[in-house]
């Protein structure tokens, strides 16, 4: 390939109706500690348009190292502290988790 993006990983988001709102603010006023981690290409949060279907969190990587590195940080747990505490308040609290997710990744073979 001749650019380093070469990595992608996609986190597939499910949200209870009622919890829509407050992720979407959550992502509205992020701290942007991904912006500045080693190998970090760009990073985009879709929403779907159906209103049923899960958000997409795509993220481009130069490899799967830094990725990982990423998800080992500091920056990471300080990222998705207030998400992380709104699951633990539910757990708590005997809800279901406001929202679900699903990590999956990908090697760029084209584009």
């Amino acid at each position: 390939m001749t650019n380093n993006m070469n990595y992608v990983a996609v986190n597939y988001i499910s949200c209870k109706e009622d919890y829509k709102e407050r992720f979407e603010e959550l992502f509205a006023t992020r701290k942007g500690a991904i912006d500045k981690m080693p190998g970090f290409q760009n990073m985009s949060v879709l929403k779907p348009q159906d209103g049923e279907s899960e958000y997409l969190i795509v993220s481009y990587w130069e490899s799967e190292e830094n990725f990982k590195a990423w998800t080992k940080s500091k920056a990471f747990i300080d990222g998705h502290k207030r998400g992380f505490e709104d699951l633990r308040k539910a757990k708590e609290e005997g809800r279901e988790a406001p929202m679900t997710s699903n990590f999956k990744t990908y090697e760029i073979i084209s584009r």
